[in-house]
């Protein structure tokens, strides 16, 4: 059984990027703006650092992506250029 301090987590985590970026907006959009108690502040709090962690990953799994396929075009550029050297 899930506690609930565990469930906005596995929500958080099945948003893509956009959706968690535009949620966030929304968050700071709140803080900015005022007029919430302390509970709901804080409560705003967490859940745009929850969010701002979910952006994160997602930009990071994306840059990992974008590397590995960057590695993969120069190592086959460099077979072809070995290939090309025999």
């Amino acid at each position: 059984m899930t506690s609930e301090v565990e469930q906005p987590t596995a929500m958080s985590e099945a948003l893509g990027y956009e959706q968690a970026r535009d949620e966030l907006i929304e968050v700071v959009r709140r803080l900015e703006a005022g007029g919430t108690t302390l509970e709901e502040s804080l409560a705003l709090w967490e859940r745009g650092e929850e969010l701002a962690k979910v952006c994160r990953r997602r930009l990071d799994g994306a840059r990992a992506r974008l590397d590995a396929a960057l590695a993969e075009e120069a190592d086959a550029e460099g077979d072809q250029e070995e290939d090309g050297a025999l």
